[in-house]
């Protein structure tokens, strides 16, 4: 897809279309992830059951996803359940689960119009039995699309994702001598896949909350005050607007030009 179709998707003339003509197609990242947090705030400053925050941000999951696949990213991740999570109250994760499981079910036909992938990374085996079964049959119907991949990350830690990296190594046999950052990330989930150029932090919250520890090692951090249910296609713009505007450096010194005469 192209930043072209994405402004034919959204209205014209609206915030969304102002903020889509700013964006530079040769610098659109080729890969976002994003840190949904809020989602119990939102439903706690309108006196709702926490549950119901996980419910409205589904809204938020499908309008993200759509925004992405449009503006042309390679790769989208977005961190839905996290390992620490099964701490939660047993109601709240069986919601989480029902609703994995809706979501599956009523977007799987909007992936595949859109040409789009998805993978459950993370150790999703340990799920339920019912929601593993509907993310296997979701990654095996849009195997074969060729657009933006879409991975959520399900059960997922990135302490977790780097244990389970380097025990692949090894029964893989690769000798420590011949292991470097390259090797290494043949094992990681996102093997094959560009590292996050941008993380998307919702709720305000100043922490990476352990998600893909090795692959942001060079990203650059957006977070925003909106909660992830309110979380739209203009909120995904001004991430990518502001990201277009940094300086990446990757660590390196950037020299900057000394106007002739200067001392």
């Amino acid at each position: 897809m192209s930043l072209d179709q994405l402004r034919a998707w959204i209205p014209p003339g609206g915030p969304e279309d102002a903020l889509a003509g700013q964006v530079i197609p040769e610098r659109i990242p080729r890969h976002v992830a994003i840190i949904m947090d809020g989602n119990g705030r939102w439903a706690a400053q309108r006196h709702l059951p926490r549950v119901e925050g996980h419910r409205a941000g589904i809204d938020a999951v499908r309008d993200t996803v759509e925004t992405s696949a449009r503006l042309g990213l390679d790769v989208l991740t977005l961190y839905a359940f996290s390992v620490e999570n099964w701490k939660r109250p047993k109601t709240e994760v069986s919601v989480l689960m029902s609703l994995l499981r809706r979501y599956l079910r009523l977007e799987l036909d909007t992936l595949l119009r859109n040409n789009i992938r998805f993978t459950a990374i993370g150790r999703p085996n340990e799920l339920p039995e019912d929601v593993y079964h509907e993310l296997l049959q979701a990654e095996a119907r849009t195997s074969r699309n060729t657009g933006m991949r879409f991975n959520i990350a399900l059960n997922y830690g990135g302490r977790a994702e780097i244990v389970d990296a380097a025990r692949r190594a090894i029964e893989a046999g690769v000798s420590p001598s011949s292991l470097d950052e390259a090797r290494f990330s043949e094992f990681l989930y996102t093997a094959g896949q560009p590292d996050p150029d941008l993380l998307i932090r919702t709720s305000g919250e100043m922490r990476v909350s352990n998600f893909l520890l090795w692959q942001i090692a060079y990203a650059e951090i957006w977070v925003t005050d909106t909660l992830w249910p309110d979380f739209r296609c203009q909120h995904l713009l001004e991430a990518v607007i502001a990201y277009q505007k940094r300086d990446r450096r990757y660590g390196g010194i950037v020299s900057v030009p000394v106007a002739a005469g200067a001392k």
